[in-house]
């Protein structure tokens, strides 16, 4: 294990770890900070889990931090009633914030796949004081010059699931494949660094439920974008978007901006896909400045 560079941030920030059943659904979630500061809810991405959002916690001292491992990823299990989509993820977001006795004021936060949950349970009914997407999904992945990589991906999730269980499983953790996509999203020059951020794919990017839970949701983050949800979200938004983001271009980040009656874009610069782990400090000062801009109306 290589130490994280935000270590010694992160340990002076108070951490519990609980286990609780939304609808059903055995959930891990952490949380961080004091019980009676402002409450901010995370949702991570595809294939991580809670750790992958742990840099920008370590840079928003302040607030009780609730950040669950969503289902079929992590520590948490799959569904038993329902499929791992769009539809399915909202309706346990809302499930879960009332499960933990969320019942006040809190803001949520979105990164990637999360964005496009977030995005769809905001849509849908929930009603969170503020909304912050990261590294948000703006654009349709099945569409324009991503498109022919995103069938390649979907037919490698497909093959994996059919394949004999064994097989199937040791082609999705596949180390090199892991490894491959790591190096792609990375753009820091830091050696040091990249180094980290390589470990932590390795050590978390393959901690899942199930291949069939695992093709559900794959499918739902290529089938689905947060512009989808954008004119439906009434409460003010923050985009943290990345100059150099592989998965959404900025044209499209500008595009996606101008779909919420309320948004806020913020760009962060020689960054891509990753900046949770590139750059939390620049991401959590943006983020802090929107939260508490709230507090102060």
């Amino acid at each position: 294990m290589i130490a994280s560079p935000y270590a010694s941030a992160l340990d002076r920030i108070p951490v519990r770890e609980h286990r609780i059943e939304v609808e059903g659904t055995s959930t891990a979630w952490w949380e961080y900070g004091d019980a009676d500061a402002p409450v901010l809810v995370l949702v991570h991405g595809f294939r991580g889990d809670h750790h992958g959002l742990e840099p920008i916690v370590a840079q928003l001292p302040g607030y009780r931090i609730v950040s669950p491992d969503l289902p079929g990823f992590g520590a948490s299990a799959v569904f038993a009633d329902r499929a791992h989509d769009i539809d399915g993820y909202a309706r346990w977001l809302g499930a879960f914030i009332d499960a933990v006795g969320i019942t006040g004021d809190y803001d949520l936060l979105g990164h990637s796949f999360g964005s496009i949950v977030a995005s769809a349970a905001v849509a849908r009914d929930l009603a969170p004081r503020r909304l912050v997407l990261v590294n948000p999904i703006g654009a349709p992945a099945l569409e324009g010059p991503r498109g022919v990589m995103t069938r390649l991906a979907v037919l490698y999730y497909k093959t994996s699931a059919a394949l004999p269980e064994r097989t199937g499983f040791a082609l999705l953790r596949n180390g090199a494949i892991v490894r491959v996509m790591s190096v792609t999203m990375a753009k820091t020059h830091d050696r040091e660094l990249r180094r980290w951020i390589h470990d932590q794919h390795d050590r978390y990017f393959s901690d899942f439920g199930d291949r069939d839970q695992l093709l559900e949701a794959f499918r739902a983050s290529v089938s689905h974008d947060v512009s989808e949800y954008a004119a439906d979200i009434a409460v003010p938004t923050l985009l943290v978007a990345a100059e150099r983001d592989d998965v959404t271009p900025l044209a499209a980040q500008h595009r996606l901006a101008t779909r919420f009656p309320d948004a806020t874009l913020e760009v962060i610069p020689e960054v891509g896909h990753l900046i949770h782990y590139e750059t939390p400090g620049d991401a959590a000062a943006r983020i802090g400045r929107f939260l508490g801009a709230g507090e102060q109306a």
